[in-house]
């Protein structure tokens, strides 16, 4: 079913979750302050998305007659990651309303089609090459140089499926165990950056468009560790990263949210690395920091309804709380600063590296944030803080 710019889907209509995590069940926290109710699909039982939602389909993401379920019980469809399968997803538009579409899943979920639209919009991103074997790795390190970076061109999150490439004695033992995932491979030249830096877009079928203020983000082992906003950025920097979610947004027709993670050179230009159709960890800030929290966005967008103001309220740090992270911080939830905002997601198994909340710390500048969440001594030990 094609996008409809005059339908709405009012409060009291049940929008249904592709995915029931994190980011499914604080969809549905926002939209059920709105009015909504929930269905979501998930293939574990008690998801973080099901505790919040009316209900919860317990099937696999490409089980087709769970897909056809969560159709006839939702108004409207949306998806929480973009890994869910593209196959069911088309299926759900002949048989329901699904506004993102399957379009741009396929774009995000293979890297090499996602760096390839968006070299084609005419935006900045890292030379890269397709590799189908260890001689065509050979020739393109040869193009690109070292270091470079080797992907996978679909899955892979938080630094899984890539590997970075040193020195040329590592390039079979990389090729090796990365096709064996038996997907294509890209290799991406290593772009010199001062700054990793994010932008989440949000556009409505009726073409309205609002982005959020960019968020400086710092990674500890690939996984997202802190998003500082305002980013500590020039301002003529600032509004390019904005221009270009914006483009992003409306050339590639997103309906919802995209989040547009991006580097900045050390020669002042930006690059864009990934793209996300949905809420994203950098813009959980949103949720204490600004008018309209991301997942609030969201739902408005895919329901058509106005957007809401994306005005900063208050500099933000949001801190990330890992597996090994949730027992410091429930030992000393009685430190935390009154103006820290504890978000946990309600998984039932905490592991290390496992993302099971989020802090966010507002202050009266982002220095004053850190500063709080150094004194709370859970991560700056382990980790190093920035």
């Amino acid at each position: 079913m094609s996008v409809k710019p005059d339908k709405q889907i009012k409060p009291g209509a049940t929008i249904g979750i592709l995915g029931g995590g994190q980011l499914g069940r604080m969809i549905a926290l926002a939209g059920r302050a709105m009015g909504y109710r929930f269905v979501t699909l998930d293939p574990t039982e008690d998801a973080p998305c099901g505790q919040t939602a009316d209900r919860q389909i317990v099937a696999r993401y490409d089980d087709v007659t769970a897909a056809l379920q969560l159709a006839e019980a939702s108004d409207v469809i949306s998806y929480e990651f973009e890994n869910v399968d593209a196959q069911v997803a088309e299926v759900l538009e002949t048989k329901s309303y699904v506004p993102q579409g399957s379009r741009l899943l396929r774009i995000t979920q293979h890297r090499i089609r996602e760096k390839t639209a968006i070299r084609e919009l005419g935006i900045p991103v890292a030379p890269f090459c397709v590799v189908e074997s260890k001689e065509s790795l050979r020739q393109a390190v040869q193009e690109l140089g070292l270091p470079a970076v080797m992907k996978t061109a679909t899955g892979g999150y938080d630094g899984k499926g890539q590997w970075v490439l040193r020195s040329e004695a590592e390039l079979d033992e990389a090729y090796e165990t990365l096709a064996k995932a038996g997907t294509e491979l890209i290799v991406e030249q290593f772009v010199p950056f001062v700054m990793e830096l994010s932008v989440i877009a949000a556009r409505n079928p009726a073409g309205e468009l609002a982005v959020f203020p960019a968020a400086e983000n710092v990674h500890i082992d690939n996984i997202l560790h802190l998003s500082i906003v305002p980013a500590r950025i020039p301002e003529a920097v600032r509004r390019k990263a904005e221009e270009i979610a914006r483009k992003i947004a409306e050339k590639l027709d997103v309906v919802g949210l995209v989040a547009v993670e991006m580097f900045l050179g050390a020669n002042g230009e930006l690059y864009v690395n990934e793209l996300a159709p949905r809420p994203h960890n950098s813009g959980h800030y949103t949720m204490d920091a600004c008018v309209t929290s991301q997942f609030e966005q969201h739902v408005r967008a895919v329901c058509n309804l106005p957007l809401g103001s994306t005005e900063l309220l208050s500099p933000v740090v949001m801190v990330n709380i890992l597996g090994e992270h949730l027992e410091p911080v429930l030992e000393r939830i009685e430190r935390l600063p009154r103006t820290a905002k504890l978000h946990l997601y309600g998984k039932a198994d905490s592991k290390p590296k496992r993302k099971m909340g989020h802090i966010n710390v507002l202050a009266s500048t982002v220095e004053a944030a850190l500063s709080e969440i150094d004194r709370l001594e859970i991560w700056n030990k382990a980790e190093g803080q920035s």
